[in-house]
């Protein structure tokens, strides 16, 4: 019961507080923290007195030794909270609250939205820029707007949806763990010719360690898009997700991404360029509007936030069936 009270509390915290500027302005982030960890094991075991074959055995090395030591740390955590009794309880609620993501997830999204309808194509742009990774110069209203929009679900399933997942099944030691893991693969699991071997390890466990909460955030935003735009919505929704999820580039993103298309009945993904290069895609939702704006982001919005509440009500569901059985 303590583990599903902790959990909620923490969901409910992270969407009222956020990740506050104030408080990581002067103490660092504990994902800081691990990109210092991982920085550290890059810069001596992936250089090129290493044959490829070398790299990718310190890359595997170096994942492994990564989320050994933070599963070591979130189980010392948990036994500090729990000799703590209530005060621990609450020292908790507050580490999971640090690695969710739904305030600031919206929040910058948000201020997409709000760039565009303040400062036209330019201020769209500026701000899309701090959330994705394509040349914002090559976006019209519509492809800022759809950026935004993509970048909302992808990240809907790993900042939000997986780190409660990870939670739930393990505790700290896992919310830990993942919380690593995909910061490695944020870093290092690049498919170029610095981090092709070297990253290959963190980009496959993410992988695995997202797939459950992509299929999970799909149905999550197809039940919002249901409460919030309608039975069609939802309907399309799911139905996106089922049909397109796979043509996505990565196993999972395309399961959130192709659910909000359907729930927008929105085109999502299709080409963009990045650092100069245009990368080619299928469309997801093909049949849904080509062109998008700064109201289909606030939708998208709603319809996020109203999914992170659905999750919450699974969690409590999911705790209430294993009660039972």
């Amino acid at each position: 019961m303590s583990h599903l009270l902790i959990l909620l509390a923490a969901i409910g915290l992270d969407r009222i507080v956020g990740d506050p500027p104030w408080l990581w302005q002067r103490v660092p982030h504990p994902v800081v923290i691990f990109g210092k960890g991982i920085d550290l094991f890059e810069k001596r075991l992936n250089t090129g007195a290493f044959t490829p074959e070398g790299r990718r055995l310190n890359g595997v090395f170096t994942i492994v030794a990564l989320l050994a030591l933070s599963i070591l740390f979130g189980m010392l955590l948990s036994m500090i909270f729990h000799h703590l009794g209530f005060l621990g309880m609450i020292l908790e609620i507050i580490v999971v609250a640090v690695f969710l993501a739904q305030k600031s997830l919206g929040d910058h999204v948000q201020a997409v939205a709000d760039g565009l309808l303040r400062n036209g194509l330019e201020g769209g742009r500026q701000a899309v820029a701090m959330i994705v990774g394509r040349d914002p110069k090559t976006l019209n209203e519509s492809g800022v707007s759809r950026a935004a929009i993509e970048s909302l679900s992808e990240n809907f399933a790993d900042g939000v949806v997986a780190p409660v997942f990870w939670y739930l099944i393990a505790g700290l030691p896992g919310i830990l763990a993942y919380k690593m893991l995909n910061t490695a693969d944020s870093m290092i699991g690049h498919k170029n010719e610095r981090f092709l071997q070297f990253g290959w390890a963190s980009a496959r466990l993410d992988d695995l360690a997202n797939w459950p909460a992509a299929r999970l955030s799909a149905g999550f935003i197809a039940v919002a898009a249901l409460l919030r735009l309608g039975a069609g919505a939802g309907r399309r929704s799911l139905s996106a997700a089922l049909r397109d999820s796979g043509l996505h580039r990565s196993p999972n993103s395309g399961w959130p991404e192709a659910a909000m298309a359907g729930a927008l009945d929105l085109q999502l993904a299709g080409p963009r360029v990045y650092g100069g290069i245009r990368v080619s895609e299928p469309m997801m939702h093909a049949a849904g509007r080509a062109d998008a704006g700064p109201q289909d982001i606030l939708s998208g919005i709603r319809v996020f936030y109203t999914a992170c509440s659905v999750m919450a009500a699974f969690v409590v569901l999911v705790w209430l069936v294993g009660r039972i059985f």
